[in-house]
């Protein structure tokens, strides 16, 4: 079966086709970093106009890229949440109008779900089961994961996501749009034992995660600092290196409880956040200490893109699922089913 994958879910328009015998044949991704940086954020209207203008042109690149006329497709699958409403609808108007002009079935898939398939587009694979880590600017969540659709959610934030910390410090540090990536750069040249913050939710028992008290502990901390001295280039990368490794050794913990108490042997890591060198680096060294081997997408597939989409979207169509759902903001992982028994 080969599958074209839309995904719009927020600023990135992706497209991909995936097939079933031959693997990822092509993917495309348009970011829309460039329209909502002067406005430090993403503002939604202009996210959906964005996909609107991009989406056909993409769709046309990737069946040439991937040497697949229409009439090749086997099916349609498109983000239907959590997401951006607006941004969702676009995605999933022009999948499911392709998919009646071209007479083909169509499918709504999760967001998240893709993310955690992601690191099934590489070549060196995991088997079910794995513990999954999925970390990007709306989510956190540990799942433990038997296999597509099978879900159990052992933990996840319960305010800010790692990611949105991520873009919220680098905000307050006066770093530009999109702030977690331009916070890791700078971290990298932090002194590591100048702040020492604390490490959220590590005193007491669960696998939840916050992440809101850390951005308030580097805000006054960047306050008390700046009382000093102005908030220059050497503070604001002491202050990014020292929220950096707190994050980081938060979400390093929790999957070491996570993999303690399901006794998994494999970890799957997924999401922008994902693509953190010194999140990697941290879970490697884990994973080795403890006998566990570790998983990630290329960085390319830790944010958003149309290839996981289309992955997903094989697995729910292959089973035979059919049918375009609503759109939805909010969708708990923990709600799907595996492929051919979802309901809705």
């Amino acid at each position: 079966m080969r599958v074209l994958g839309i995904e719009s879910s927020c600023d990135e328009t992706a497209v991909a086709v995936y097939d079933g015998a031959q693997g990822l044949l092509a993917h495309a991704l348009h970011s829309q970093v460039a329209l909502h940086a002067p406005h430090g954020g993403v503002v939604p209207e202009l996210a959906s106009r964005d996909h609107v203008r991009k989406l056909l042109p993409l769709v046309r690149d990737v069946l040439n890229e991937a040497g697949a006329a229409p009439e090749s497709i086997d099916g349609l699958a498109y983000t239907a949440g959590p997401g951006l409403v607006g941004a969702l609808l676009v995605g999933a108007t022009f999948a499911q109008s392709l998919a009646l002009a071209w007479n083909r079935p169509c499918v709504g898939v999760h967001h998240m779900e893709g993310h955690l398939l992601a690191p099934w587009l590489e070549p060196h694979a995991p088997d079910f089961p794995v513990l999954a880590l999925l970390v990007s600017g709306g989510h956190t969540l540990l799942v433990a994961v038997e296999g597509v659709g099978d879900y159990r959610l052992l933990g996840e934030s319960i305010d800010d996501a790692a990611g949105e910390a991520f873009d919220k410090v680098a905000k307050l540090l006066g770093l530009p749009y999109p702030g977690g990536p331009a916070l890791a750069a700078l971290a990298e040249t932090g002194a590591p034992d100048r702040f020492h913050f604390p490490r959220p939710m590590l005193d007491r028992p669960g696998l939840d995660f916050s992440f809101s008290g850390l951005k308030t502990a580097v805000l006054y901390a960047a306050r008390e600092a700046q009382a000093e001295a102005p908030l220059d280039d050497r503070l604001r990368a002491d202050l990014a290196r020292g929220f950096e490794e707190a994050a980081v050794a938060v979400l390093a913990e929790k999957c070491r409880r996570a993999l303690a108490q399901t006794g998994l042997r494999r970890l799957v890591v997924a999401g922008g956040v994902g693509a953190n060198r010194r999140l990697r680096a941290a879970l490697l060294q884990m994973g080795a200490s403890l006998g566990v081997e570790v998983f990630y997408p290329r960085p390319a597939f830790c944010t958003d893109n149309g290839a996981m989409i289309a992955l997903a979207g094989y697995h729910r169509l292959q089973a035979g699922e059919r049918g375009a759902g609503t759109v939805r903001a909010r969708w708990p992982i923990d709600s799907l089913r595996p492929p051919g028994q979802q309901t809705g």
